[in-house]
């Protein structure tokens, strides 16, 4: 019989999936707000790369720091872990808001993703149009193809409310300023933040924790990947479409295996199978405090997900210094 490689067991991982998350936090948070975007980033990629080698995985980075000769960032295929073990895809953003933690800004988090081996989108490094919602809502309440006032007027009617009472969370870029105008057009409030698109989905998730109910915009590709695995564990409905300004980024999605360009990705497939997630604070954010220093002394808080149970902890780590 032919051999079969070890199952991913999530369960066992998600925890060594929290230490990763939190190794990176602790290293860029010696940089919080010392104004370099990338020391800080460079602090937290190595912090990560050392605990995925730890790990009894044969891991390929799927969602990474660009390509190959950008390194030594985490690159897209890199082989992570001790080379034993199950064969896993990994989406990661070993600081998401570089500038919030070189400026002390709010939102700044470390996260990381892992599915089975072919889970998750090999999406490259181009814009993704996105829309992402709550759980609790009927399929397809809102979609791409609506126009932006038309996602919130049908949201409003869903929850129940008016159209002022729908808080949406944008990216604040000039490309977005006629979708802004639009939705405040609507009488809906909207939320800009400078950075962290990850973080701005996710919200979505706990409306009660962070009063937001949708989210929309342009953004990364390999970001949108990641949001889709938190709103797998979190619950909620989440849409991307790729976006390509020239032939370049068009070869590249070619070359990720993406053959319909205009394909309108859903959550699930955009991540097909069930995932573990781990997300640390590095700043104080609306979804997790920051990593606090103390003489001798850091604390930081993650919020570690399994979508096959649905679970959702928030782990409290404290190391000496």
């Amino acid at each position: 019989m032919p051999h079969q490689p070890p199952e991913f067991h999530d369960r066992m991982l998600s925890l060594a999936l929290a230490r990763v998350s939190e190794a990176a936090a602790m290293a860029s948070a010696h940089l919080i707000g010392h104004g370099d975007e990338k020391a800080a980033d460079q602090a937290a990629v190595n912090a990560m790369r050392e605990q995925l080698n730890k790990l009894e995985i044969r891991g390929v980075v799927v969602i990474g720091e660009g390509e190959r000769d950008e390194a030594p960032m985490l690159f897209i295929g890199e082989e992570v872990g001790e080379g034993v073990g199950p064969e896993v895809d990994i989406a990661l953003d070993p600081l998401e808001g570089t500038t919030l933690t070189a400026k002390d800004m709010p939102n700044a988090l470390t996260v990381v993703a892992m599915g089975p081996r072919g889970s998750m989108l090999h999406a490259p490094d181009v814009y993704m149009d996105k829309l992402a919602i709550g759980p609790g809502y009927p399929l397809d309440v809102v979609t791409l193809k609506m126009s932006p006032a038309e996602r919130v007027i049908a949201l409003a009617k869903a929850k129940g409310c008016d159209p002022d009472d729908i808080n949406v969370c944008i990216l604040e870029r000039e490309r977005h300023v006629d979708l802004i105008d639009e939705v405040r057009s609507t009488g809906a409030a909207i939320r800009l933040i400078t950075d962290g698109d990850v973080a701005g989905v996710m919200h979505c998730a706990e409306p009660h924790l962070t009063g937001i109910d949708m989210y929309m915009g342009k953004g990364g590709a390999p970001e949108g990947v990641l949001a889709a695995s938190a709103l797998k564990c979190m619950g909620g409905q989440m849409y991307g479409q790729l976006l390509f300004r020239n032939e370049d980024e068009t070869a590249r999605a070619r070359k990720a295996g993406i053959d319909d360009l205009d394909r309108i990705y859903t959550r699930d497939e955009m991540v097909t199978r069930d995932v573990i997630f781990a997300a640390t604070g590095v700043t104080d954010g609306n979804l997790l405090p920051g990593v606090k220093r103390e003489p001798h002394r850091f604390t930081c808080e993650t919020i570690l997900m399994r979508s096959k149970t649905g679970s959702v902890r928030r782990i409290t780590y404290s190391n000496p210094v």
